[in-house]
């Protein structure tokens, strides 16, 4: 895919923060000598790790060079790298490994959550949290405007684009986890977020999930792609009484700690 855009991603930096807030609020660790961020994004997410642990080396990871470039110039006190979640490797065994918002992304969970969870110091923890949002209509219906129109072909399959079967059920990654932690803590949230309108909708997952729709197209098709999606989000999310959208947005936490 194209590179991410720091500044759309953080339109709504307070709504993508909360859960990273939330995540972080459960994990059991007091002083934790080094924590990585993975998936740092713009840094919004090692700012919380960082202000809670004050004493603690934190390094924010992530593919995308326009992320660590803002993550940077916001936290110029903090260590950045540019690593891949899917295969990186630490130095030295951290404490904290906190995954927000990034996982989704990846394959093979079955695998993925029990290697990063092993990458861990005796008594660390595995902070993850990851949409679950690929049933609602904001991306059943990319989808199908995907698999609608004239840039279907230039597309390709939407259950590819669209991530599908990449997440599993909260249970499975319990089930994962629990033989190798003293303890697994697995919940799952659905916010709603109040949204001016369905163009606001749009420019939210513009940011994020539409992005593998998008970055295939030409110009002229993705304008075309953009206000048949629109125009779908429009009947598919209907106004509240005040006259805003509310944006459904299920979310999966996952906090395991290894053994002392």
């Amino acid at each position: 895919m194209a590179d991410w855009n720091p500044a759309l991603y953080s339109r709504f930096e307070d709504e993508r923060t909360r859960p990273a807030a939330e995540l972080l609020a459960r994990v059991p660790l007091d002083r934790p000598r080094l924590a990585y961020d993975l998936g740092c994004g713009p840094g919004n997410s090692t700012a919380l790790i960082a202000a809670r642990f004050p004493d603690a080396e934190v390094i924010g990871l992530d593919t995308s060079p326009a992320m660590l470039e803002s993550a940077r110039a916001r936290l110029p006190g903090l260590a950045f790298a540019q690593a891949d979640a899917a295969t990186w490797v630490p130095d030295r065994a951290p404490n904290l490994i906190y995954a927000n918002a990034v996982l989704q992304w990846l394959p093979d969970h079955s695998s993925l959550l029990p290697r990063l969870f092993g990458l861990l110091a005796p008594g660390g923890v595995l902070a993850v949290q990851m949409p679950d949002n690929l049933a609602e209509p904001s991306h059943r219906l990319m989808r199908e405007v995907a698999g609608a129109g004239p840039w279907a072909a230039t597309i390709g399959d939407p259950a590819v684009a669209g991530r599908l079967g990449r997440m599993l059920e909260p249970v499975a990654y319990y089930d994962l986890l629990a033989p190798r932690a003293v303890a697994v803590d697995v919940w799952r949230t659905a916010y709603h977020h109040p949204m001016a309108d369905a163009a606001a909708i749009v420019a939210w997952v513009s940011a994020t999930g539409l992005r593998p729709f998008l970055d295939p197209l030409d110009s002229e098709q993705r304008a075309g792609f953009l206000a048949a999606y629109e125009a779908a989000i429009d009947r598919g999310y209907p106004p509240r009484s005040d006259g805003r959208r509310l944006l459904a947005f299920p979310r999966v936490f996952i906090v395991a700690r290894r053994a002392p």
